[in-house]
């Protein structure tokens, strides 16, 4: 029923790249990786039964969420951190990232759906993404929030209020709807694989903070694993004529 994404999962970088010129140490920050959505998205997969695929290549290497030659796909500065291996990417150069990296990403996504379609098998399309605490030196108060915007809404904003009802189980702290950002034309992959056929959907942001050790993924993971199976039963529930 649930296929789990995530599109910032890894930090990994091609040899060929070395490390981007940057720090071992700002490879395990924010700019480079979505932090513990891979723990996440495995212990998610684990409770729901669903498959969860990830992108394991660092965004700073190619943006997956991001469409094909979009300005930040491949950034020069992320966060105030100057990206050296990015500073003058040929177009040949780019291509190579896209078609080692970005294509093989979406490629399966892809072949996954198409599957269950011809098998006859619904599918709600999750995407896991983690966002820094504090940015630009604002405190982000949020804990959880589900980015939603085209397409068929219902599934998101169901997970929305299932959350809402909950906060304080794993997530002491106020669920946003749309923040810490807004789901609009900068993303790539929801739109990309729910919108055109109307598949429910979900984006959701865990605040990094949650997420920061095993026993905190375990408590975020159990309440996640409620909320959209007690999200799914309601747009399940709905009369179709309160369907969009």
């Amino acid at each position: 029923m649930f296929l789990l994404l995530g599109d910032h999962a890894g930090n990994a970088v091609p040899a060929a790249l070395g490390t981007l010129g940057l720090s071992r140490e700002e490879l395990g920050r924010h700019i480079a990786l979505d932090i513990g959505i891979s723990e996440l998205g495995a212990a998610l997969s684990e409770r729901l039964d669903a498959p969860f695929i990830e992108q394991r290549y660092s965004r700073l290497v190619v943006d997956c969420n991001r469409a094909r030659g979009a300005v930040d796909a491949i950034p020069a500065i992320s966060d105030g951190i100057a990206i050296a291996g990015n500073g003058a990417v040929s177009d040949r150069a780019a291509r190579a990232r896209y078609a080692a990296i970005f294509d093989p990403y979406h490629g399966a996504i892809g072949d996954l759906l198409a599957g269950r379609d011809a098998a006859g098998m619904p599918t709600i399309v999750v995407s896991l993404h983690s966002f820094t605490p504090v940015m630009a030196g604002f405190a982000r108060p949020w804990t959880i929030g589900v980015l939603h915007d085209g397409g068929d809404t219902r599934f998101a904003l169901a997970t929305l209020g299932a959350l809402r009802e909950r906060a304080g189980q794993g997530a002491g702290g106020p669920i946003g709807d749309n923040v810490p950002y807004r789901m609009d034309g900068t993303d790539h992959t929801v739109p990309r694989h729910a919108y055109p056929r109307r598949r429910p959907y979900a984006e959701i942001e865990v605040r990094q903070d949650l997420l920061s050790s095993p026993g905190r993924i375990s408590v975020v993971a159990d309440l996640l694993a409620e909320v959209l199976e007690c999200a799914r039963r309601r747009i399940g529930d709905e009369p179709a004529e309160g369907r969009i």
